[in-house]
Parts: C-alpha cells; sequence; structure tokens
C-alpha cells in the first residue's frame, strides 16, 4: 500500500549544521503517528520539510507515490497536506470567522467551503459562538481549537501537528489530544510532533524517535510506551 506521506533517507542542512541524517518516516492514510524527542532533536526540522518549507540536502518527500521534494508548500497543502503550527500563529486581528476562511483560501469550490465550516463548527461549537471575536483575545485552548479548525478549513488528508501540548494546562492537553483523535475518526491521518510522549503514544497508531537528527527508534504505540529503550533514548538514560 502506497504511504500517504512517506521521508526516504531525508538529510537536512542549515548552513553547513546537520540536522537531519538519513531519516525514513511514513504515515499511512488513517493513521496516527508521533514523532518524539527532546529540544533541538529535529522534530520540528522533519515537520518542515514534510511541508516544502526547508528543502533536504539528500533523499526525498513523497506524497501519496508522487514526489514532491522539489515541489512548493502550496502545492503539498492543495494535494492534501496542512498544518498545525507551534505556538498556534493564529492571525490575532482577525476575527474567528476570518481566519477560518483563511485555511480554505487555496480552494475554489465555494459550496464545499461552506459544508466544511459546517462541519468544523460541529467539531468546535465554541468556534461557532466566538465567530465574531478577535483571534488575539481567545483562551488559550479556544485559540488551539482556531488553529485545528483553520487547518481542517482545507479539507486535508493529512494534518501536521507540531507541538500541541506546548503553553497549555494539563486538562487542556488532555482535552487537546482528544480532539486529535476525532479528527483522526473522520478520516484524516495525522503526524503529531510532541515533547509529551505518553499523551502522543497514547492516541497513536505508531512512533518514532528522534535523537540528534537520528530515527533512534520506530515501533507501534504500545510497545514503545512499555519500551525501556524509548526512555533511554528520549531521556538519556
Amino acid at each position: 500500500m502506497t504511504a500517504l506521506l512517506r521521508l526516504d533517507n531525508v538529510t537536512t542542512y542549515y548552513g553547513e549544521i546537520r540536522i537531519l541524517e538519513g531519516v525514513s518516516i511514513e504515515v499511512g492514510a488513517g493513521e496516527v503517528v508521533c514523532l518524539l524527542g527532546g529540544n533541538a532533536s529535529g522534530k520540528s526540522t522533519t515537520l518542515k520539510t514534510a511541508l516544502g518549507l526547508v528543502r533536504p540536502r539528500s533523499g526525498s518527500v513523497e506524497l501519496e507515490g508522487e514526489d514532491v521534494t522539489d515541489r512548493p508548500t502550496a502545492y503539498r497543502i492543495k494535494r492534501g497536506m496542512a498544518i498545525v503550527p507551534e505556538n498556534r500563529r493564529l492571525f490575532a486581528p482577525m476575527t474567528v470567522a476570518e481566519n477560518l476562511e483563511l485555511g480554505a483560501h487555496l480552494r475554489d469550490d465555494d459550496d464545499d467551503i461552506d459544508e466544511t465550516r459546517e462541519r468544523v463548527h460541529a467539531l468546535f461549537p465554541r468556534l461557532y459562538e466566538r465567530r465574531a471575536q478577535l483571534a488575539g483575545t481567545l483562551s488559550g485552548g479556544e485559540q488551539q481549537m482556531l488553529a485545528m479548525g483553520r487547518a481542517l478549513m482545507s479539507r486535508p488528508r493529512l494534518l501536521l501537528m507540531d507541538e500541541p501540548s506546548m503553553g497549555l494546562a494539563p486538562v487542556l492537553v488532555e482535552q487537546n489530544f482528544e480532539i486529535i483523535r476525532e479528527v483522526n475518526a473522520t478520516g484524516v491521518a495525522v503526524l503529531v510532533v510532541e515533547q509529551n510522549a505518553n499523551m502522543a503514544l497514547s492516541i497513536a497508531d505508531r512512533g518514532y524517535v528522534l535523537q540528534t537528527g537520528v530515527i533512534a527508534l520506530a515501533d507501534k504505540a504500545d510497545a514503545l510506551l512499555a519500551s525501556d529503550d524509548l526512555k533511554r533514548a528520549y531521556l538519556g538514560r
């Protein structure tokens, strides 16, 4: 079966500094896959490489079997990728409704966009209640809902999430991961980049662990949760 997303032997540099070396990961249709690692392990660079914000020096990025290594980010989004960035990156002076509209700016099917908006409102009723409110005045949890809703407005088959637990209270982290599970239940595959290993693995099918730019572990989520190797790779002991 062709993977929805495949990074094959990707090596990435920033200038002369090597960030990723020989990284290979894949996400199948409908899967939740998590990419774990500590600070400076290369997690966000992997996500940026998948999205086309960073071009690898060697290796390839494939979407449903198509080599998109040299394709721009906009092309990949049109092909079914979307991202919920670290720290949400909302347009604070714009309303909730306007932020959602921006998520659909590469689409030209107006009737279907209305239908997608209704589905987003059904998933996040709070966004409908707050639709005329400025995004910058929302609570942290509401901002995370809006960032996810904005990404879903592009009608992705693959949702990339960069540190979804960052800056949220523990109760909101649990709520956030439950929402990820609900989004995945609609048929959207999810690649979650996260430091909170236990929370990410609790909703994932499979996981990868990055250590200084190299994949140190890869296995099914339940096997990683039970693994002493995970503690050694992830915690360095």
